[in-house]
């Protein structure tokens, strides 16, 4: 069963920016999926996009009229992530700050935390 759970915190602006990608792509009534990988210069890498399905283990926030989704699994590692999104001269983006990455990558999307370090691969 799904249970109501902030493990992640969706600036305005990003949340702004996502359902601005619903609309864009025609996902409304989407959920966006929060998710680990491994791989990534550091050894695991954040994932997000949309989905049509929840499952049994997942932890269920709402947020800025988006519906976030992060699995039971990945969980411990988010907890506390804000995801945010910052515009700048050179073109804007989505920033990640996760307080349980002790090490990330200058990519900015690939890090590892003191429980899991995944399985590091080669920057290109």
């Amino acid at each position: 069963m799904t249970s109501t759970k902030q493990v992640i915190e969706i600036t305005q602006a990003a949340g702004f920016h996502i359902n601005e990608m619903m609309e864009h792509n025609e996902e409304q009534g989407s959920f966006l999926r929060v998710v680990v990988n491994g791989g990534g210069c550091s050894g695991l890498s954040y994932g997000m996009h949309f989905d049509q399905e929840k499952k049994e283990d997942d932890f269920e926030d709402v947020q800025h009229g988006l519906t976030i989704l992060v699995s039971r699994e990945d969980a411990p590692i988010l907890m506390g992530t804000k995801i945010d999104y910052k515009q700048s001269l050179m073109g804007g983006g989505f920033t990640i700050d996760n307080p349980n990455a002790i090490a990330s990558c200058g990519c900015g999307t690939s890090f590892r935390t003191a429980k899991r370090e995944g399985t590091p691969e080669v920057c290109e």
